[in-house]
């Protein structure tokens, strides 16, 4: 568990989720199970755990625990599987926005431009849209948009361009055909961080994020009963910023802030820098 992904937040998010130890509630991003295992532990023997996770690789990591089922499948139909395995609905409901260790660090996946590698960069191995695919097909203004929109990349269109003009030579299949491609909009003093945004903003493109967590939303507050609690992880403003209006306009926030990791966590998880943490109870 702990080689796949270092659950972030752990003690303020479980915090914050568990009202009633002898409830039902869902982690719908279960991923290396961190989260999943401190629920286990405070519920009661009759309290009842559902993980939702669209990798199927996360299944290896589900707890032979009779309290707990896993659902392979993203997080945007929980209410579909509400209805199926909850029908009275959830106490709480947990979700970490962030890509798992495992994704990032497992070469073949595609998911990091420190790795040679295809483009794939897809969270479920069984989608039909690829990275590469994206890159290839994509016009100017289309490429533009999602670097800007979901990477928050300044320099758009020049990066979008370069793209262009290297695929009419050759297809972009790999991370280093992106990066070579990309190269001479890459500053030396911020290689890296750049790097980072496209390939964020790629990543987002490819797995429909965005409106895979608008859905979840939707879903999550049909699938809570009434006193039960959506907690959510996100790691870049757009996923903040639309959870943060959705908890205020929809739900009553548990948090007038968001909560940030404390730095004792960040210096032992680098990738939980960036992490906010939001709470809601359903009116």
């Amino acid at each position: 568990m702990s080689e796949y992904h270092n659950p972030v937040l752990l003690s303020e998010s479980i915090d914050f989720l568990i009202g009633k130890p002898s409830g039902t509630y869902a982690d719908v991003t279960f991923g290396g199970g961190g989260h999943s295992a401190e629920i286990l532990k405070r519920l009661s023997p009759d309290g009842r755990l559902i993980g939702f996770d669209r990798d199927i690789d996360a299944k290896a990591n589900a707890p032979a625990d009779k309290r707990f089922s896993f659902v392979h499948n993203n997080f945007r139909f929980i209410h579909n599987y509400t209805l199926l395995l909850a029908p009275e609905g959830f106490d709480g409901i947990l979700a970490d926005l962030g890509v798992s260790s495992h994704q990032f660090d497992t070469a073949q996946r595609g998911f990091s431009f420190r790795f040679s590698a295809a483009l794939d960069m897809r969270m479920n191995a069984q989608g039909s849209v690829t990275a590469a695919d994206i890159v290839n097909s994509y016009t100017q203004d289309e490429l533009e948009k999602i670097l800007r929109l979901y990477g928050e990349v300044t320099n758009a269109r020049n990066v979008a361009q370069l793209i262009i003009s290297a695929r009419k030579n050759a297809a972009l299949l790999t991370t280093d055909d992106l990066n070579n491609a990309i190269a001479p909009a890459l500053p030396s003093f911020a290689k890296h961080k750049l790097l980072a945004k496209i390939y964020q903003a790629l990543r987002i493109e490819v797995n429909g994020e965005m409106r895979s967590l608008e859905k979840f939303l939707e879903g999550a507050l049909a699938s809570l009963k009434k006193g039960g609690r959506l907690v959510v992880i996100s790691y870049h403003s757009l996923e903040d910023r639309m959870v943060k209006h959705f908890m205020r306009e929809r739900l009553n926030p548990l948090t007038r802030k968001a909560i940030f990791p404390c730095e004792t966590e960040i210096e032992t998880n680098t990738r939980a820098r960036s992490a906010k943490l939001r709470a809601a109870e359903k009116i």
